[in-house]
């Protein structure tokens, strides 16, 4: 018999496990506890030009140190191009996917002709839905989801709602904020809210777990997961580790690997990535047992 609550973590291997993706997995591995539930792995490695050769395996080696041990096989999306083809064709047959010419500069300056301004550095820019209604002679790059059609076809409003069991309601306007997204790259890999929607369905996951900086994709990850017909799960998303900078802590923003060469290493990792979660630092091995009933208080409501 299944479990109630499945959960699980999905890192990336672009490089180790850091403080910031060690309070991500401390986090959903604590919820699934916490629920008596069933917590899942999977290797995000769908984007394999940005995949860092044996840390898919270095990171079950850091999970494992830490006495976070999944429940069943590893996915790995790598290995699940035939899903992602088959969740696309599906999406192509009910004429609510459709092939994208073009390139970042083309839609940039869509975007700037309608505006008569250029688009900000530091924001994500709107589709405008050049190719919508056919190529125009344009070859074919990407794959892109037609959310007004998917919205009108359903009977969904334009606003997209859920509530994060931390964040408390949430809405976006996909249509607006974000428009077609893609499905397919131009490089041809994967995208990856098609690979997100897909594998937590085929892993069974109700409740997601991950960082608030992810928290801005929930919207598109519904909408597609109402397009495919698959359950939406519960979310919640947790506080973010900065870096020195005051950005988000990454491989990228000067994050190093963890290290957990010892006891006392593991202990003092468990102990910061839980006090980044609100939770009190617990001396000795019982810290996770002492997180697990914390933790088991503070996520029953939106805080």
């Amino acid at each position: 018999m299944p479990a109630l609550y499945t959960g699980r973590f999905a890192p990336s291997p672009t490089g180790l496990l850091h403080a910031g993706s060690l309070v991500a997995a401390l986090a959903s591995w604590l919820d699934a506890r916490a629920h008596g539930g069933a917590w899942r792995l999977r290797i995000e490695d769908v984007d394999t030009p940005r995949c860092v050769p044996g840390a898919d395996e270095a990171i079950l080696q850091q999970l494992a140190a830490c006495g976070l041990q999944p429940d069943g096989p590893v996915l790995r999306q790598s290995q699940r191009g035939d899903a992602y083809a088959a969740a696309l064709q599906d999406l192509v047959e009910k004429g609510w996917a459709y092939p994208c010419g073009c390139s970042r500069k083309d839609i940039e300056t869509a975007i700037e002709s309608a505006q008569s301004q250029p688009v900000s550095r530091h924001s994500a820019a709107v589709y405008p839905g050049t190719c919508r209604k056919g190529l125009k002679g344009q070859a074919a790059r990407a794959w892109r989801l037609n959310v007004q059609a998917v919205q009108t076809a359903l009977g969904l409003p334009a606003l997209t709602h859920w509530t994060d069991r931390r964040l408390g309601p949430q809405r976006q306007n996909v249509p607006e904020e974000v428009g077609d997204f893609v499905l397919r790259r131009a490089d041809g890999l994967w995208a990856y809210q098609l690979a997100v929607v897909v594998d937590d369905a085929a892993q069974g996951v109700g409740h997601v777990v991950r960082g608030q900086d992810l928290a801005d994709n929930t919207a598109r990850q519904i909408v597609l997961q109402q397009a495919l017909g698959l359950p939406t799960p519960q979310y919640l998303h947790t506080p973010v580790v900065l870096g020195a900078n005051g950005e988000k802590l990454s491989k990228q923003n000067g994050a190093v690997a963890l290290d957990l060469q010892t006891p006392q290493a593991v202990l003092s990792a468990l102990n910061s990535a839980a006090q980044a979660l609100g939770l009190p630092a617990m001396p000795g091995q019982t810290a996770k047992v002492h997180a697990l009933e914390k933790w088991t208080v503070l996520s029953r409501s939106p805080r």
